[in-house]
């Protein structure tokens, strides 16, 4: 009888903790993240796989780059050879005095070295192909930098927009539920008919609908934050900032001339014109000679290793195609034509630039006027709501009135707050349309003077012509500080490494001395 008890003690007490766990979930949720912009965007930076990728496409483009830079150099080959062989049938071998078929072992040893000369421009066009590229990777690295940002702060922001949408229906639902408690009290003593009830209970139903509809949207926007992060997509976080109004004073004319400078894909279309000359220019050494230095020392011997008979060479070899069916001019009318589409995709990516800062600094500006027009309106919406409330409940206004008025309520905070989002959301664009930098803490160039500067020039023909300059100071201030940073990041390493190391050994004396 004692064991039958303390068996059901047992299920009780089992039982009784399930029922707490399903209960009170709360109790056992895991806490929440405190997060803000900055330490989002921090994070992308360091887990984001388009930030390793762009690397890595750097890496690729700059091996590819020494290639073509080293294949000017000498080319030195040793070369061996072992053989054995003679005639099929015996001759008189004189040396000897006899017949034989002379079969024999020889053996050969080559050292050669070969140094272009000229090439016709091949090598110098496809070391040009190579360094186009290269610049290219380089600003692909920063534009993915870039891109990233604007994601991550979407992404904030959209968690931001969907915590307050969820604060609407929430607000809303407890609106309903205080003016249904009072419509149900006004039926149980017959001063309203059962239609008002019935209205009530339906618009509450609505806004719960709405309700979940938020807290889904709150849980989509916390995961895409999440991921952007590399934290677990379950991970609950709690956002420090709320969506601000911050004035943009700068102007549509000084936005386009910022994002003519300083768009990094308009500069990497301008370095594709630069891709397409260098393979011009390989095309057409079909039609030059190429002219190889050469220089050779051989050794040949019946026996092994071959190290006797010793000859030298030196000199120069020459060769030119004098007819390949046309092969060559069609290679060149079709790196012509690859130029061509080079310059005039430029001078579209000129324009596209123009156009989405323009774009986006319309719809900065018209996202600021709705917050104004909004914000007024919420206020009013308020009162009318108020008044609808106060008028059903002295039995002057209908049911209806307070319906309209709450949902005029619920549709103006809305609308300030998406005016709100909408208004981050753009400036957060236009910032990108501009191709404002985007580098983590501690990763500067030390060219910001150099950025200013050409802030204030204007965009006209004769900045162009002093384009590749900025294209080049800019590739080296962002090999220069892509090397720092890759310092900074071996030595955070190095130093979580040693704490890891210093923590196992502490634990293991602990261990130790526990066991003592």
């Amino acid at each position: 009888m004692k064991m039958i008890r303390k068996k059901h003690g047992k299920r009780a007490a089992l039982l009784g903790s399930l029922l707490t766990f399903l209960l009170v979930p709360a109790a056992f949720a895991a806490e929440t993240m405190p997060i803000d912009l900055a330490t989002a965007i921090s994070r992308s930076y360091a887990t984001h796989a388009d930030i390793r990728k762009a690397e890595y496409q750097l890496d690729e483009a700059r091996a590819n780059y020494n290639a073509a830079r080293e294949s000017f150099g000498p080319t030195v080959t040793l070369t061996h050879s072992t053989g054995r062989g003679g005639y099929w049938d015996e001759r008189w071998n004189t040396a000897h005095t006899l017949y034989s078929k002379g079969i024999d072992n020889t053996y050969s040893n080559t050292v050669s070295m070969t140094v272009p000369i000229y090439t016709g421009g091949q090598l110098e066009g496809a070391r040009d192909e190579a360094k186009a590229n290269y610049r290219s990777s380089v600003l692909g690295e920063e534009l993915a930098y870039i891109n990233l940002k604007k994601n991550v702060t979407d992404a904030y922001y959209t968690l931001l927009s969907a915590i307050d949408s969820e604060k609407v229906c929430r607000q809303s639902v407890a609106d309903l539920q205080d003016h249904l408690k009072n419509v149900q009290a006004q039926y149980d003593v017959g001063v309203v008919a059962k239609v008002d009830l019935l209205r009530s209970q339906v618009e509450l139903t609505n806004a719960q609908q709405q309700l979940i509809q938020a807290q889904n949207t709150y849980d989509n926007a916390e995961a895409a934050l999440n991921n952007y992060m590399g934290l677990p997509h379950g991970t609950k976080l709690q956002p420090t900032e709320v969506l601000q109004y911050n004035l943009y004073d700068g102007t549509m004319e000084d936005c386009i001339a910022y994002g003519l400078t300083h768009r990094l894909d308009l500069q990497q279309s301008k370095l594709q014109v630069d891709y397409a000359k260098g393979a011009l220019n390989a095309a057409k050494s079909g039609w030059r000679p190429y002219v190889n230095g050469v220089a050779s020392n051989n050794w040949t011997q019946g026996n092994w290793p071959g190290d006797d008979n010793e000859n030298w060479a030196i000199g120069l070899n020459l060769s030119m195609n004098v007819f390949d069916s046309g092969v060559t001019g069609s290679k060149v009318d079709a790196a012509k034509a690859s130029l061509m589409q080079a310059e005039e995709s430029y001078r579209q990516d000129a324009d596209t630039v123009r156009l989405d800062v323009r774009n986006c600094y319309n719809n900065l500006r018209e996202a600021e006027k709705r917050i104004n027009t909004t914000k007024l309106a919420v206020a009013e919406a308020e009162e009318d709501y108020r008044i609808a409330q106060v008028r059903y409940a002295n039995g002057v206004g209908t049911n209806t009135d307070v319906m309209d008025a709450e949902v005029a309520l619920t549709t103006a905070r809305n609308n300030y707050n998406t005016a709100m989002y909408d208004y981050n959301t753009s400036h957060n664009a236009l910032l990108t349309s501009m191709g404002v930098e985007a580098r983590p803490a501690g990763y500067d160039t030390g060219e910001k003077h150099v950025r200013l500067r050409y802030t204030k020039q204007k965009y006209n023909t004769t900045f162009e012509d002093t384009q590749a300059k900025a294209i080049n100071d800019r590739v080296k201030a962002y090999e220069k500080a892509r090397d720092a940073r890759r310092k900074t990041d071996s030595d955070v390493t190095a130093a979580k490494a040693a704490k890891a190391a210093d923590k196992a050994e502490a634990k293991a004396e602990q261990k130790a001395a526990d066991k003592a």
